[in-house]
């Protein structure tokens, strides 16, 4: 069993930062490409940022030099550093990682979510 709590969400002016955590726990062997998605309202569940073990990023264009993403491979945990929020960036974040677990097999595992609001 594999578990990935996200943590950090919360209303943010516009202008204002957030850090949002990840944490994976279970019975995990190997950690791949960790990521984060956003859905807002009405719209499609969109990739914002993700990162392989090895530390190389992939963003979506419209974050590119806003947001930040990193990993810490001894916690388990993926972080996205959020900077010059805009409302448009309203939505909830979805924690995403791809995890071998001891079991041998490979799977996409999700985070519950949370609620990134901008507003003022």
């Amino acid at each position: 069993q594999v578990q990935l709590v996200e943590s950090g969400g919360g209303l943010v002016q516009p202008g204002g930062s957030l850090r949002l955590s990840c944490a994976a726990s279970g019975s995990i062997a190997n950690i791949y490409t960790m990521g984060w998605y956003r859905q807002a309202p009405g719209k499609q569940r969109e990739l914002v940022a993700d990162i392989t073990s090895g530390g190389s990023t992939n963003y979506a264009g419209s974050v590119k030099g806003q947001f930040t993403i990193s990993r810490d491979n001894a916690k388990n945990t993926v972080y996205l550093q959020m900077t010059s929020l805009k409302p448009e960036d309203t939505a909830v974040y979805y924690c995403n990682a791809y995890i071998r677990v001891v079991a041998g097999s490979r799977l996409d595992y999700w985070g519950q979510g949370t609620q990134v609001t901008v507003s003022s």
